[in-house]
Parts: C-alpha cells; sequence; structure tokens
C-alpha cells in the first residue's frame, strides 16, 4: 500500500510542545525522511566510541546509553498511539514520564552494538506501520497525554524527537 499524503501536519494536529519537533523535520515526504534518518542515525551510532556509551555530558544527566533507549522508548509510544488511532481506537492515550523509564532501562548492563541494533529493530517496525496507512489513517486524529494528535503528526513527532536528540549527543558528548 503507498500513500499519496506528501504534506506537513497542519499546527492544530499536534500540542504546541511539540512545535520544535515538528519543525526540524524539514520535508513534506515523511516516509522517505524516516528511511533516510534510519541510515544516518545507522552510522552515526556506529561511529561513537564505545567507552563514550556510559559517559553522561554532566551530573545528573543521561548517559548515551539511556539517551540512545530513550529515543527508542519514545519511538516504540509514539508509533503505539499512531497505531491506536489509525485504527479507529478512540480510547484517550496517557502520557508517559521518561523521567520513570530511563533508569529502569538497563542502560549500563548493555551493549552498544545491541542498543544500535534495537534502535534499528524498532524503527523497522516504525517503517513497517506508517509504510501501510491509508491516506485515511494518516489524517485520523485521537488523544495522547490529553491533547488531539494526528496520525501525520506523531510520525513527524517521532522523527523530530529523534532529530532533537541526536543534535545533544553531536554537541555534548
Amino acid at each position: 500500500m503507498t500513500t499519496t499524503l506528501t504534506h506537513r501536519p497542519a499546527p492544530d494536529e499536534y500540542a504546541v510542545h511539540y512545535q520544535g519537533y515538528v519543525a526540524a523535520v524539514d520535508t513534506d515526504d515523511i516516509m522517505a525522511y524516516l528511511e533516510q534518518q534510519k541510515t544516518s542515525t545507522l552510522d552515526f551510532l556506529r561511529s561513537i566510541k564505545w567507552e563514550q556509551w556510559d559517559q553522561a555530558y554532566a551530573p545528573d544527566k543521561w548517559t548515551l546509553a539511556e539517551l540512545v533507549l530513550h529515543v527508542i522508548d519514545a519511538e516504540r509510544i509514539f508509533a503505539y498511539r499512531a497505531l491506536r488511532i489509525a485504527r479507529g481506537d478512540q480510547t484517550p492515550l496517557p502520557g508517559f514520564d521518561q523521567d520513570h523509564y530511563v533508569p529502569n532501562s538497563g542502560a549500563a548492563f548493555r551493549t552498544p552494538a545491541s542498543i544500535v541494533d534495537e534502535w534499528a529493530a524498532v524503527r523497522d517496525a516504525s517503517l513497517h506501520l506508517f509504510r501501510n496507512f491509508t491516506d485515511e489513517m494518516w489524517t485520523r486524529r485521537g488523544i495522547a497525554a490529553d491533547k488531539e494528535v494526528s496520525v501525520l503528526a506523531l510520525a513527524y513527532i517521532l522523527a523530530g524527537h529523534t532529530e532533537h536528540h541526536w543534535k545533544i549527543v553531536r554537541e555534548r558528548y
């Protein structure tokens, strides 16, 4: 199934606090962006030295491993929200508290290779999910974390959230 959807989400399709994530994705073709982001991210993550993965850039900040696992967790949650809304589920979806997820991620017991492999697997799953949405599914809206959001906006949020964190890694780690 191929979508003909080639436009960005309108500002009323997501909560204002996601504006930075949506703005970080400079394209009307979210699927091509997600595919390209997969390739560039894998190259980027594989280039990071192993000894950097257990380091944080400042006291009380996440280690690189924790940060990447946070990106993985968030991608799963955004994709799950997109699945539920695309399938017509109108049950309001709860928010999530990243500050509870990260310390329970087990990052200190993981190898960088296992984290990179997991990121790739999660992105592949997201791509398979989004690839098979119809144009109608992309435009469906639901409630997540007490705010209305469209499936299209969730794809942009997912991609922009990833970009946001890779920028932090490049600047601070």
